[in-house]
């Protein structure tokens, strides 16, 4: 049963057209004002405008690309309004032609070629329906989405599609709003990825912490594992899905509404990644190109964009002996994977040039710089965690947080003599809650894709868990140090 969409009156569609309208002439106005009194290249408090921007204009839209957009126009105009537009033209160009950038655009276009093939073969099928056979209610379908969330950690690309895509179907049967499934999937991709050190996330990290003198060269790994403990966020994100799949811990804010939807069988109608129904499907055209995957990927270093090559590598000869299709009608699948992926990927690219403008607008150090002179060795833990999460949250980047922060922090630390593994656990965790909470980050973009919702209902849905796991955090950082 599809959702029948609410036609608002004359008059409060005027109204809301007239409060867009409105605050994007005043905050365009604000931001030409504050180029015309900056001095130096000194951006003051200008600098938090462009994030204000997309937040608010995030709320009365409901929207996450033209937020973004709108974020960066508002910081070109606070930059150079004269020359916006070659700026503008500029900027784009070099985020496309950033080494990072076409890195995540790869990788997010073969995982999701990968999930299509498999979703083809029938395997995304098979596994649904394997699960089902123990997965008999909704409590159960919840817990077994968070239990193979657990499992798949060496990727948070690959976690939230394989795992969103593959529990769609149980979900629906069992009345699982796509919202509580996509909380459930992200709450085990980021996170899991942080408490794992085999995963991409932990290998950028360890290079990041000995490439800064954390930890001497060839001892990272070593020294990451005595950091995995105080790494909070993630620890409590990840022990709080269950507590929410038994009903533990209520249904609260947005959520609310969303599993009163689902419980009506009303679904979503978002374009989303459809589970393919076949005769005869076989769960191993499921299991065995995510192994594959995963394998391949510690093999090559932990090189994820390895990993996925040898995996579709592997799996298209797989399907061609199992005479599922030609040669031609696999390749066209993957193609089709590809296609799925283009609007997350317009909202991340959007949130990269967002970053750019950020960055030169010294939106990170401004930030920093408030708060530094305040933090004594008691305080600079649950300081850095709450200020770089409030930084990762607003800018969509987590691990331009970490490069940014962590020359400050870690002297830092040592110059106050602070506890420097729960400093680090600190600065570790709120990267984390960045990537879970952010409504245009990657992971709750491609996560939304796979569980069929949006991604501001994604973010708007799971912020009061994320917010309560970052409380809780909060304090033992505090109360530990």
């Amino acid at each position: 049963m599809k959702t029948a969409e609410l036609t608002p009156t004359r008059s409060g569609a005027n109204l809301k057209n007239i409060l867009k309208f409105s605050f994007a002439i005043f905050t365009m106005g604000l931001a030409l004002y504050g180029n015309s009194i900056i001095v130096d290249q000194d951006y003051g408090w200008f600098v938090l405008l462009p994030v204000i921007a997309v937040f608010v204009s995030a709320i009365i839209t409901h929207r996450s690309i033209e937020s973004l957009l709108f974020g960066s126009l508002v910081g070109f105009l606070l930059l150079e309004p004269a020359n916006i537009f070659q700026r503008m033209i500029d900027t784009n160009i070099q985020v496309l032609s950033d080494g990072i950038t076409a890195w995540i655009i790869t990788i997010t276009f073969l995982v999701g070629g990968l999930i299509a093939l498999i979703n083809y073969s029938g395997g995304t099928f098979a596994f649904s329906n394997w699960v089902s056979k123990y997965a008999k209610n909704r409590s159960q379908t919840l817990i077994a989405s968070w239990i193979m969330g657990l499992v798949i950690f060496v990727d948070d690309y690959l976690n939230a599609l394989a795992v969103s895509s593959s529990m769609k179907k149980l979900s629906d049967k069992y009345k699982v709003s796509r919202q509580m499934l996509a909380y459930v999937v992200d709450s085990t991709a980021a996170p899991m990825c942080v408490l794992v050190p085999i995963s991409t996330w932990a290998i950028f990290l360890i290079g990041l912490f000995e490439a800064n003198g954390v930890f001497a060269a060839g001892t990272g790994f070593n020294g990451y594992l005595d950091l995995i403990p105080y790494i909070f966020y993630a620890w409590i994100a990840v022990l709080m899905v269950p507590f929410v799949s038994m009903g533990w811990i209520p249904n609260l804010g947005a959520m609310k509404q969303a599993e009163a939807s689902a419980a009506k069988g009303e679904i979503p109608e978002e374009d989303e990644i459809e589970v393919r129904t076949v005769s005869n499907p076989k769960i191993r055209n499921f299991i065995l190109p995510l192994i594959a995957f995963m394998v391949a990927t510690w093999y090559f270093d932990y090189n994820t964009l390895n990993g996925i090559v040898f995996a579709l590598i592997f799996t298209v000869p797989l399907f061609l002996s199992q005479k599922l299709g030609s040669l031609g009608k696999l390749v066209d699948q993957i193609l089709d994977g590809f296609s799925t992926m283009i609007q997350p990927m317009i909202v991340v690219l959007a949130s990269f040039v967002l970053q750019r403008v950020n960055d030169e607008l010294g939106l990170s150090p401004y930030v920093l710089d408030q708060v530094v002179p305040f933090m004594d060795a008691v305080w600079l833990p649950v300081l850095t965690f709450l200020v770089l999460s409030v930084l990762a949250f607003t800018t969509g980047s987590f691990w331009g947080v970490y490069a940014i922060a962590l020359p400050v922090i870690f002297p830092l630390a040592q110059a106050l003599d602070a506890n420097i593994p729960m400093t680090m656990g600190a600065l570790i965790s709120a990267g984390v809650f960045g990537s879970h909470a952010c409504f245009f980050g990657d992971a709750t973009v491609i996560t939304s894709k796979g569980a069929g919702c949006s991604p501001y209902s994604h973010a708007l849905t799971q912020l009061p868990y994320a917010a309560i796991a970052g409380a809780i955090s909060a304090a033992l950082f505090y109360l530990m140090a």
